[in-house]
């Protein structure tokens, strides 16, 4: 993962909209367009487009929505950025080592969202608060975060990965990233139990998950500069449920693929 400062695309979880960084194409955008707005931002550097998500329509489902993708972003100097996923601060840096200040929310699921999940009630929306720790190894980063959920689910989420990311040439970046995601009780329950009521309203058999590990992910990334400040992104990503999420009754395709395809200016 790259520097708040060297953000120039979107970040977009493709589980949950998972966040993600891209390198930067130029040092500086190109001054020459959209002057005053540059130098009434200072130090913000600032990132807007838009773009299309294909995705689950739930966590578990083997149907598919397409969701249009308004994106901004901004980060100030090389320790704060703040995106549609919430925001991250970081509190202490070395060469290596990186530690972040995590705030962000948990979006919840109406039983709207698919037949499925009629009977089920909705899970509200929560705000997440948590920390992230990366070490840099070469050219690849590892990194560690937790994240607690205050209202919706409440529970308590941690994910365990690897990223990389190479420059193919001064226009054409590529990225890959695995990781496992990790849940509590709360969490499981709240996504993939059932209990007693539920079970009465939608027909399921009841379920009541344990803690665990609930899913691994996999991601590539591709991003093209065509100058100093237009560039597109595209980002294809596979998660595999396992363990007690896999086992819900929900879940109707353990594999969940994903897809990202966005276009973005950077001030």
């Amino acid at each position: 993962m790259t520097s708040a400062s060297e953000a120039v695309a979107a970040d977009a979880s493709v589980d949950e909209m998972r966040s993600g960084e891209v390198p930067s194409v130029s040092s500086q955008p190109d001054p020459s367009r959209f002057g005053r707005i540059v130098e009434r931002l200072g130090e913000w550097e600032v990132v807007v487009g838009g773009g299309a998500l294909i995705e689950p329509e739930y966590e578990g489902s083997d149907e598919f929505e397409v969701t249009p993708v308004p994106f901004v972003s901004a980060t100030y100097g090389d320790w704060l950025k703040i995106d549609p996923t919430g925001a991250a601060a970081t509190v202490y840096r070395t060469d290596a080592i990186r530690l972040d200040g995590l705030l962000g929310y948990e979006t919840g699921r109406s039983e709207d969202d698919s037949d499925r999940l009629r009977g089920l009630g909705d899970v509200d929306f929560g705000v997440n608060v948590g920390a992230l720790a990366a070490l840099e190894v070469g050219p690849a980063e590892l990194f560690v975060s937790a994240q607690k959920t205050i209202g919706g689910s409440d529970g308590f989420v941690a994910e365990a990965g690897a990223e990389v990311e190479y420059a193919v040439s001064q226009s054409l970046f590529l990225g890959l990233k695995g990781s496992a995601t990790f849940a509590d009780e709360k969490h499981m329950q709240a996504y993939f139990g059932i209990d007693a009521v539920q079970s009465v309203r939608s027909g399921y058999a009841a379920y009541e998950p344990d803690a665990g590990i609930k899913r691994v992910d996999l991601a590539a990334t591709a991003t093209f500069a065509f100058n100093e400040n237009w560039f597109a992104r595209g980002e294809a990503g596979v998660g595999v449920l396992i363990g007690d999420a896999a086992d819900s009754p929900i879940v109707q395709d353990e594999i969940q693929p994903s897809g990202l395809l966005l276009v973005g200016y950077r001030f």
